[in-house]
């Protein structure tokens, strides 16, 4: 019998994560939970409700009645807050420039990491953020650090942009992204490092299926 492990996926904004990991579920007939979804989310539902981002008890009091749910479709996972599929809203460009304003407030992080350890506490999941292999699944099986060169991750983004109709332009990504690089690394909550256990992938020259291959090798090799 294969052992149901958990995979956590770490790395800055663009490495592929999300796409990586949905395929490596997919090919496990694993979970697969976007992290940065539900920190998405709560942004999404501050920005609505005029909430100012850096006060952190009135967005907390927000998220302490918010209802987040993450549920697999065809179409890829559907993001539910309070009943309503917002899955194309949270990846707008006003969301994008605040996540990590968001995320970065450690009662924030503090609610939502509960929630994620929960989903993934029966295991057979592969999860995908900035600190699962630090902060929220340190004990998981698996652990790959995905990152990409600024001009490969912005270029990836500016196409994934495209096919959503989100107006960028790859100078404005490059900066949006070494920026968002930047507050990642240095927030006091959760910061953006590799786990010391974690495996390097630079997914710069590696297809998506190149990579997805490369964690499913590791994988399968963990769950004898």
């Amino acid at each position: 019998m294969t052992k149901k492990i958990q995979i956590a996926l770490d790395g800055p904004a663009g490495a592929g994560k999300s796409t990586i990991a949905k395929i490596v579920a997919e090919q496990l007939d694993f979970t697969y939970i976007d992290t940065g979804a539900m920190y998405r989310a709560v942004t999404y539902k501050a920005l609505k409700e005029g909430i100012l981002l850096d006060d952190a008890q009135h967005l907390k009091s927000m998220l302490e009645q918010t209802t987040i749910e993450l549920q697999p479709s065809k179409e890829g996972q559907l993001v539910f807050v309070d009943g309503e599929n917002v899955s194309a809203e949270i990846r707008s460009n006003e969301v994008t420039a605040n996540v990590s304003q968001v995320a970065a407030h450690a009662a924030i992080r503090e609610i939502l990491v509960e929630m994620q350890k929960a989903l993934a506490s029966k295991g057979g999941v592969v999860m995908d953020g900035r600190d699962i292999g630090t902060h929220v699944l340190p004990q998981a099986e698996l652990k790959i650090y995905m990152s990409a060169s600024v001009e490969e991750r912005a270029r990836r983004r500016l196409l994934d942009n495209e096919k959503r109709g989100i107006e960028s332009t790859l100078e404005g990504l490059m900066k949006d992204i070494a920026l968002r690089d930047q507050k990642d690394s240095e927030r006091e909550a959760s910061p953006l490092i590799q786990a010391k256990d974690a495996i390097f992938l630079d997914t710069t020259n590696l297809s998506i299926d190149e990579a997805a291959q490369e964690i499913l090798k590791l994988a399968k090799a963990k769950m004898v």
